[in-house]
């Protein structure tokens, strides 16, 4: 029998001289910058960094909002690039940049805003990466409450004959929004956040208003809620490993809370809108 042990290495390196060096990961390859527009918010061209999964597509997709700080960066860091490991085209939205908004943390949501969610959907349906029968919307603290809004019924869902098919939202501040989800949603938020209390976002997801009466039942999809014990908002955010105080709030990074909300968002991500890796 012929041993063929010792020409495994030879074969290898002869392989890779024919084709060039492996690709890299996707985890390590840069986002790129891409502009779409906004016909819906306004005359102004969104931004956003672009994330592409390994293998042929036509993949599922996520877009993720920032918060009432920017900070898109730092979310297209910290999640756009584990989304892509995770077999996900990702759209991490500039929501402010290119409206000269420096931050809205004291004024409410800019108007201008609220359609962006459903403008990165209308970009990505028309890429040959994406399906667009698999896209879900993440949101970050206002981002979260828009990605809440985005999905619910109401006007702006009815917006865009294009829909989401999951939405998430990590401590979004509740107050305001009504409930009616058409799609499933997922709200992860710490016991101890100031800033978008816990409470409000149980009473949501059970049915009840902000003064905890129950709210007229309508035939939504439930919202699904996890609360971690002893979390501040911005848990997810290593900067943050020493807590601070913004704007009279207590941020704190939380290693505990943020592993299991990402093991919880890969797998509600899994069940809604599929992907190319199975959770653990």
């Amino acid at each position: 029998m012929t041993n063929f042990t010792g020409l495994a290495a030879p074969l290898a390196a002869l392989i890779l001289c024919a084709t060039g060096s492996p690709p890299a990961p996707a985890a390590e390859i840069a986002p790129r910058l891409v502009e779409f527009e906004s016909p819906l918010a306004g005359p102004q061209a969104l931004q956003g960094y672009l994330r592409l999964p390994d293998g042929p597509g036509p993949s599922p997709a996520v877009v993720l909002l920032h918060g009432c700080g920017g900070g898109w960066r730092g979310i297209d860091e910290r999640w756009g690039k584990r989304l892509a490991e995770w077999g996900y085209v990702a759209l991490t939205i500039d929501r402010f940049g290119t409206r000269g908004i420096t931050g809205a943390c004291t004024g409410g949501l800019p108007l201008s805003t609220l359609y962006d969610a459903y403008s990165a959907l209308n970009y990505l349906v028309g890429q040959p990466t994406v399906d667009p029968s698999r896209v879900a919307v993440l949101g970050f603290s206002q981002g979260a409450t828009l990605a809440l809004l985005a999905v619910e019924r109401g006007q702006i869902e009815r917006s865009s004959k294009d829909k989401f098919r999951a939405a998430i939202g990590f401590y979004p501040p509740c107050g305001g929004v009504k409930g009616s989800m058409t799609v499933p949603t997922l709200i992860l938020i710490g016991e101890l956040d100031d800033w978008a209390p816990a409470n409000a976002c149980r009473n949501l997801a059970e049915g009840r208003d902000d003064w905890g009466m129950a709210r007229d039942k309508d035939k939504g999809i439930p919202i699904a809620i996890t609360v971690y014990p002893g979390a501040y908002h911005d848990f997810d955010v290593p900067s943050f490993h020493t807590p601070q105080m913004l704007l009279g709030h207590h941020v704190e990074f939380n290693e505990a809370a943020r592993d299991q909300s990402v093991d919880a968002l890969r797998k509600f991500l899994y069940s809604t809108i599929g992907g190319q890796e199975r959770p653990r």
